[in-house]
């Protein structure tokens, strides 16, 4: 067991801001998005709400990591409170450069701060939040809870059904004779993040067909996966304007889930830019116990 006093770190793509993240007794650090030129930090001066209303105008929103003043900034906040060291566990590695940045701020901090390359993102990350709380809480200090999230990392899994192509389309994942054929059929994109990385894994036609297919693959994965020794986490996600359909997306998910607790988040903003208004997502993950 730890004697040092270890502060868990986190940002804001996890889902949790600054009021939920004092009731846990964490830290995080917002990311930015940038809407008509301005940057916002999530959780801070833009909420899920804001965002979706810009979205629904049809403009442009774009994303970036947390600038470096931000990152330490927060480590300080915590060394300050009188924590001895840190575990930070910023968004996947494979979708961001957060993670790179931190690894190499964290070499001036002789050993006090790790940063976890964990490869989640979304309601994952909130899972790995939550597993590296209860690991503090039992004990274990931040060397301990860094080793214990990369060796888990892998054990997750995102599928998220995209409404319109459009902002795939402006962030080269999809060519514009594509998203416009795409559109035309009324295609639904479905997407996975496995391992940190985002893939396509179905197109299919109409918005329900594409939740359904998308139900059914989470629940693939959970037939099959092995789950000895490991506490499951089910969340749905969705960049909702309207609350009404997000309570029609977690339902279906809870309903398909009768054995699980199944919570929802709205997708963070970071994700939210890139796939746009509407989407629909799961996300599962094995914690070892």
């Amino acid at each position: 067991m730890s004697e040092k006093r270890t502060a868990v770190i986190t940002d804001s793509n996890s889902g949790i801001f600054a009021e939920e993240a004092k009731e846990k007794g964490i830290f995080v650090v917002p990311m930015p998005v940038v809407l008509d030129m301005n940057s916002y930090y999530e959780g801070v001066d833009i909420t899920h709400k804001e965002l979706c209303e810009h979205l629904s105008k049809g403009l442009p929103a774009s994303t970036s990591q947390p600038s470096p003043a931000d990152v330490t900034g927060a480590w300080e906040e915590a060394f300050k409170e009188g924590y001895d060291e840190i575990v930070y566990i910023p968004m996947s590695s494979s979708l961001s450069s957060s993670y790179e940045t931190a690894a190499a701020l964290a070499q001036d901090y002789e050993g006090k701060v790790f940063v976890a390359d964990n490869r989640r993102v979304s309601v994952t990350l909130r899972h790995s939040v939550e597993d590296a709380i209860h690991c503090r809480d039992n004990g274990a200090g931040a060397e301990e809870i860094c080793r214990r999230l990369e060796e888990s990392a892998g054990d997750s899994l995102i599928f998220i059904g995209v409404e319109t192509l459009k902002y795939l389309k402006a962030n080269g994942r999809v060519t514009p004779a594509g998203a416009a054929i795409g559109t035309l059929l009324g295609i639904r994109p479905l997407l996975v993040i496995e391992g940190g990385k985002l893939d396509a894994y179905a197109k299919v036609r109409g918005t329900k067909k594409c939740m359904e297919r998308e139900i059914a693959a989470i629940r693939e994965y959970y037939d099959t996966v092995p789950k000895e020794g490991k506490r499951i986490r089910i969340s749905a996600a969705g960049s909702y304007a309207d609350p009404k359909n997000a309570d029609i997306w977690h339902a279906m998910v809870q309903d398909a889930f009768p054995e699980e607790n199944v919570d929802y988040d709205p997708l963070t903003l970071s994700i939210s830019c890139h796939v746009g208004l509407d989407s629909f997502g799961v996300g599962m993950s094995l914690l070892p116990e």
